[in-house]
C-alpha cells in the first residue's frame, strides 16, 4: 500500500515537473524604453552619490551609515565618548557613568547635525537571543538617560550586537566586564 501511494505521489510530481500539465501561457510585457532610460539614470545617480559619500571628511568618516529623511550620515571611525559598562545580566546605568552622558548629551546640544548610534553589547554567556535582547535593554537604557537629558529621541538609533562583537575574548571576568557595554558611534551628516 505504502509503495503505490509512493508511486503515485512520484508521478503526479513528475508530471508537474516537466510542464505535462497544461497551464494557461503568462503574457509577456515589453518594457518601455524611456523607463529603461530613466532607470538607468537613477542608478547612475545613485552609484554617483555613493562615491561622494565615500570620501573621508576630516579623516574620521568611514562610509554613509543611515539614511534619514533624506539627510546622508557617515560614521565616525572612533568614538568621541567611552562606553558604558553594565554588571552581568543587568542593564541599568550605573551612577559612575552619568556624567559621561551628560558629556554626551552637552555635545549631541552643541553638533545638531550629527546622530548617534548606540549599540548594546554582552559578554559571552547565555543565549545568543537573551543576549540580543539583553544588548538591546542596555542601548534602549542609556538613550532613555539621554532622552532625559534633552537629547532628541530621533537623533538616536538603537542596535544590539548581542555577543557578536567582543571588545575581548579571554574567559576571565575582567574580559567578560568590557563586554557588557554600549558603544556610541557618531553619525555625521555629510554635504553635498
Amino acid at each position: 500500500m505504502k509503495v503505490r501511494s509512493l508511486m503515485v505521489v512520484s508521478a503526479v510530481l513528475f508530471i508537474i515537473a516537466f510542464g505535462l500539465v497544461s497551464c494557461q501561457k503568462k503574457a509577456v510585457i515589453q518594457p518601455d524604453p524611456g523607463q529603461q532610460q530613466q532607470q538607468q539614470k537613477d542608478l547612475t545617480q545613485q552609484k554617483d552619490q555613493e562615491k561622494v559619500t565615500e570620501k573621508q571628511l576630516d579623516g574620521k568618516v568611514d562610509s554613509v551609515n543611515v539614511m534619514d529623511k533624506g539627510a546622508q550620515y557617515a560614521e565616525s571611525k572612533e568614538s568621541m565618548f567611552s562606553d558604558i559598562l553594565f554588571d552581568y545580566d543587568k542593564y541599568d546605568v550605573h551612577e559612575k557613568y552619568k556624567q559621561t552622558l551628560q558629556s554626551v548629551s552637552t555635545w549631541m546640544s552643541k553638533n545638531t547635525a550629527a546622530r548617534l548610534s548606540l549599540e548594546g553589547h554582552c559578554d559571552e554567556r547565555g543565549t545568543n537571543e537573551y543576549n540580543l535582547a539583553l544588548g538591546d535593554r542596555r542601548a534602549k537604557a542609556v538613550k532613555d538617560y539621554l532622552v532625559s537629558l534633552g537629547v532628541a529621541s530621533g537623533r538616536i538609533d538603537v542596535i544590539s550586537f548581542g555577543e557578536e562583537k567582543p571588545v575581548c575574548r579571554e574567559q576571565t571576568e575582567d574580559c567578560w566586564s568590557k563586554n557588557r557595554r554600549a558603544h556610541f558611534t557618531v553619525l555625521v551628516k555629510v554635504g553635498k
